[in-house]
């Protein structure tokens, strides 16, 4: 391998990995070097630049993991929470960085990556933009400094194919409020009402979410009470902010030791 780090991203033919695979190629301080996609996929043999409809990149789109990483020192992963855990292992056996922006994985998912992080770097957050970040540490210090005279609702807006809800952005809030409390968010989260549903229950943490249309990504942290409203709000209207997010934490954990890791530790916040 060149000094140069070289990137792999699975889920080429997505959205984000499409958005990905271009903040790579137009980075001086990185080269793509894979793209990863399922058996079967039409992708599959073709460069991956003229699959994308662009001029050819010089990268044939694969499906063997472990070979592919095995030429990369960071893997950038948006798919899904299964195919993520299958990466994490081939990852961790090549010993490269794993950055993780998947969503929508829960509590035995997370846990189920441990075992790779004893070997390889793992990055995995919510949300990979700066501003979200901030928005996650003011969360955390607004719920700190009020009671629950505050009743507290993430409410978080995306486009109309997003497939997981509440948002991982959105539930990454939900554990900032409920650690800014001293509470466990699994006993505070309301995350669905439909119906007669009864009086809200004092120092619950509320979730809403809105699909329509093209919306990248939209959240509120609302803080209530009688006579006044604080809102935190972070708007994305474009999905580099969590490409360019990714590819920071992925240079950044190129030198550090195998454990996990989030946005938090990649931005010294």
């Amino acid at each position: 391998m060149s000094d140069t780090p070289g990137i792999v991203i699975t889920g080429a033919s997505g959205r984000m990995g499409q958005m990905l695979i271009n903040t790579v190629v137009a980075s001086d301080k990185v080269k793509l070097v894979g793209a990863i996609e399922r058996d079967g996929h039409d992708w599959l043999g073709r460069d991956v630049g003229e699959a994308m409809g662009g001029q050819a990149l010089g990268v044939t789109v694969e499906s063997d993991p472990l070979e592919c990483f095995a030429r990369a020192h960071a893997v950038i992963d948006f798919t899904a929470p299964m195919a993520t855990l299958n990466f994490a292992k081939y990852a961790a056996q090549a010993r490269v960085v794993h950055v993780i922006g998947t969503t929508g994985m829960d509590d035995d998912q997370i846990a189920a990556l441990e075992p790779a992080s004893r070997h390889a770097v793992i990055v995995r957050a919510g949300n990979m933009s700066l501003g979200v970040n901030l928005l996650t540490q003011l969360t955390r210090k607004v719920a700190q400094a009020l009671d629950e005279d505050f009743d507290i609702e993430v409410i978080e807006a995306h486009h109309n194919q997003k497939v997981d809800a509440p948002s991982g952005t959105a539930l990454m809030l939900g554990q900032a409020a409920a650690d800014g409390r001293g509470v466990d968010l699994n006993e505070v989260a309301d995350r669905g009402r439909d119906g007669i549903t009864g009086a809200r229950k004092r120092g619950d943490i509320g979730f809403t979410a809105i699909r329509g249309g093209d919306i990248v990504g939209e959240h509120d942290v609302l803080f209530a009470a009688p006579g006044e409203r604080i809102v935190i709000r972070h708007i994305a209207t474009d999905r580099s902010v969590f490409a360019r997010g990714a590819l920071k934490a992925a240079l950044w954990g190129l030198d550090k030791k195998p454990g996990q890791y989030d946005m938090i530790d990649v931005l010294g916040l």
